[in-house]
């Protein structure tokens, strides 16, 4: 009995010792996607800059044409020296204002009509043939007739925004609308909700995350018609600071129109994301 009890005691140690070895072997196994997942995460982080190196080095070594293409470091210089004397500033602001204004005009209309036309069918039947027919007309085809009935001013770049901002809003939060199981606005016609109720507490919460699908997709097509806006019928804005900067053929400034109106779509989708992140958490899982 004693000599059973030793060799179980001697066993014991070479037994934790392999369990521990392999439980250090399964952690690693186990941490390795999330590690490759950190690789790529920190190489998406730095592939933009490994796109200007090479693109820097083409320029200076004459791969490609210097007169289309300058190399970052002018861009950049470019970009400083505009900054320092106020005048890229001056466009952004402009540019800004035409966005937020439009954007306004177009996704809080169509933020609720989205809402009302997935919740009711009979209104539906009657809008959402007429809304499909003119959805696929090209925004920038018809700002001529725009400039032609509100002019050249902001007004029409306000409106031309709009249009373009509230179909995009109302598709998607009519989709999200319509994706709310139907269970849950049985459950509140049968407790007796009222419309408001149901707007409030379901459709809206439900379709939150397509709205805010939406309201990404919405941003960056502003400044896209924006840009093309402000080639005509303007005197300020980065879309006609790209124009006539088209015009005089000085490329290094066209770049650094191009750039910022990229800069600026960014940062207004990252704060968007920003938001989506604190008003709907549950969205992300």
């Amino acid at each position: 009995m004693s000599a059973t009890n030793t060799n179980t005691d001697h066993m014991r140690p070479a037994e934790n010792a392999v369990t521990a070895e392999l439980s250090t072997q399964e952690q690693a196994r186990l941490r390795a996607p999330f590690h490759r997942e950190r690789v790529f995460r920190n190489f998406s982080y730095f592939s933009p800059l490994v796109i200007l190196l090479l693109w820097e080095i083409s320029a200076q070594l004459g791969a490609i044409d210097r007169r289309f293409f300058p190399p970052p470091s002018a861009i950049a210089e470019t970009f400083l020296s505009m900054i320092v004397s106020l005048e890229l500033f001056r466009h952004i602001g402009a540019t800004l204002q035409r966005v937020a204004v439009g954007f306004l005009m177009g996704a809080i209309p169509g933020l609720f009509m989205g809402i009302f036309l997935g919740l009711f069918l009979r209104p539906r039947q009657i809008v959402g043939p007429i809304l499909a027919a003119l959805y696929p007309v090209p925004k920038i085809a018809i700002l001529p007739l725009i400039l032609l009935v509100f002019g050249t001013g902001d007004m029409s770049k306000y409106v031309i925004i709009a249009i373009g901002v509230f179909f995009l809003m109302y598709y998607n939060t009519f989709g999200g609308v319509r994706q709310v199981p139907q269970i849950y606005l049985d459950v509140a016609q049968s407790t007796g909700a009222n419309r408001y109720q149901v707007f409030t507490q379901i459709a809206l919460p439900s379709a939150l995350p397509q709205i805010f699908t939406g309201l990404k997709l919405s941003a960056g097509t502003s400044f896209i018609i924006i840009a093309a806006a402000e080639f005509l019928g303007a005197r300020s804005g980065v879309g006609f600071f790209i124009w006539s900067s088209w015009q005089t053929f000085s490329v290094t400034r066209m770049f650094v129109g191009i750039v910022t109106i990229s800069m600026l779509g960014y940062l207004t989708l990252t704060l968007i994301d920003l938001i989506e992140r604190r008003v709907v958490p549950w969205a992300r899982n």
